[in-house]
């Protein structure tokens, strides 16, 4: 009986370790096709941006420049926190793909538009309507700047407010030495 076991042990044991190898290969591959695709999405994402900054130039309306010029450097600070914080990644893969494309897609629009100097009552609507479009699409992104940054905010603070208490316990606050008791 113990010479039927042996050989059970050690197909048992083989068959672990080719299970292991193809399970560990399996998941190499997949967090290096997780990680291809966040550095495709922030190389189209630093593209479309590139984009959307040289549209600056191609706009007459100064409000709407400024409001381009914004949008680039908030984008511009988004790619540089997710390639610096890969984890945040979730949190901004749609805002590269669905939004970005969009917000060019409006400028070239626009600039089609101004171009052909159109003075219909339609044609000026159609501007006036892009640069508040732009305006909120400027505000919209700050906002998701700002909620990435979300977490780490919550935590310093909470952070902040253990290390003040912790002052206070061990006497080394002393923003109350010096006031006087009023009477």
């Amino acid at each position: 009986m113990s010479a039927g076991i042996l050989p059970s042990l050690a197909i048992g044991a083989c068959a672990y370790g080719a299970g292991e190898l193809l399970l560990h290969n399996k998941n190499k591959e997949e967090i290096n096709e997780q990680n291809k695709s966040m550095y495709d999405v922030l190389n189209e994402a630093k593209n479309k941006n590139k984009q959307i900054i040289e549209m600056e130039s191609k706009v007459d309306s100064q409000e709407l420049r400024n409001n381009i010029r914004e949008i680039g450097e908030t984008v511009s600070k988004m790619i540089k926190t997710i390639e610096k914080k890969p984890e945040k990644f979730k949190k901004m893969s749609n805002f590269f793909d669905y939004y970005l494309p969009v917000t060019l897609n409006i400028l070239r629009k626009y600039d089609e538009i101004e171009n052909q100097r159109l003075s219909s009552e339609e044609g000026k609507k159609f501007m006036d309507q892009t640069e508040s479009m732009v305006e909120k699409i400027n505000n919209a992104f700050k906002n998701q700047l700002s909620n990435l940054y979300q977490t780490d905010m919550v935590d310093t603070d909470a952070e902040m407010k253990v290390f003040e208490t912790m002052l206070k316990a061990d006497g080394y606050d002393s923003t109350n030495d010096f006031k006087k008791e009023e009477k």
